[in-house]
């Protein structure tokens, strides 16, 4: 299991881009739809082959599938950072291995990417949705793709009281994720060539 990227949501896209570029400085780069969960995002390159997205419910597309994922269909507020999501090579197993009901794989395109997700039935994630959404690249990987703003991720904090639990049933071995006790949140630290910005 590896991070893979991070989301940042917001009631729309237009917002959760504001937000981001805004906090950090830079534009984001078009992404485009994702047809069964009608949403649409736009991305930032990040170092080291991250990514984060900016994602919102898309007013003009009608989902194939609800709920929605990231629990899109209970957000509500500012933006802020909604979920991150760890890549696998087998996520079945991975799902399999997990004492926690983390969803059942969806596969999903956005153009000539290919994926699958795995995605509860609720929409919402374990531990008050900080517990990482899986995934599983068919393909090609967008973050080669991005061009870079001079933007790294220093920190990705996972805040949760039962935080300890969390990281110990997580196969995740990365100094950049973080896990601390208290309330149920998600944080980023991101260098940006205007100095150490916050999500």
């Amino acid at each position: 299991m590896e991070l893979d990227h991070f989301a940042i949501a917001a009631p729309t896209l237009p917002e959760a881009t504001a937000y981001v570029e805004e906090a950090l400085g830079v534009p984001l780069q078009p992404g485009g739809a994702h047809q069964v969960f009608g949403t649409h995002n736009r991305l930032l390159g990040l170092a080291e082959g991250l990514y984060l997205e900016a994602i919102a419910i898309d007013p003009e597309a009608t989902p194939e599938r609800q709920p929605r994922w990231f629990d899109l269909d209970r957000f509500e507020g500012a933006a802020r950072i909604s979920n991150w999501i760890c890549r696998s090579t087998d996520l079945e197993a991975d799902l399999a291995a997990l004492p926690v009901e983390a969803g059942t794989p969806v596969a999903l395109t956005r153009g000539d990417l290919a994926w699958q997700m795995a995605v509860p039935a609720t929409g919402c994630l374990p531990f008050d949705n900080v517990f990482p959404a899986l995934m599983r690249w068919q393909g090609p990987h967008p973050a080669p793709r991005l061009t870079q703003q001079g933007c790294s991720l220093r920190r990705l904090v996972v805040a949760h009281p039962e935080a300890r639990a969390l990281a110990e049933m997580l196969p995740l071995r990365d100094p950049r994720v973080v896990f601390e006790p208290g309330p149920a949140a998600l944080r980023a630290e991101i260098d940006t060539p205007h100095g150490l910005r916050h999500l």
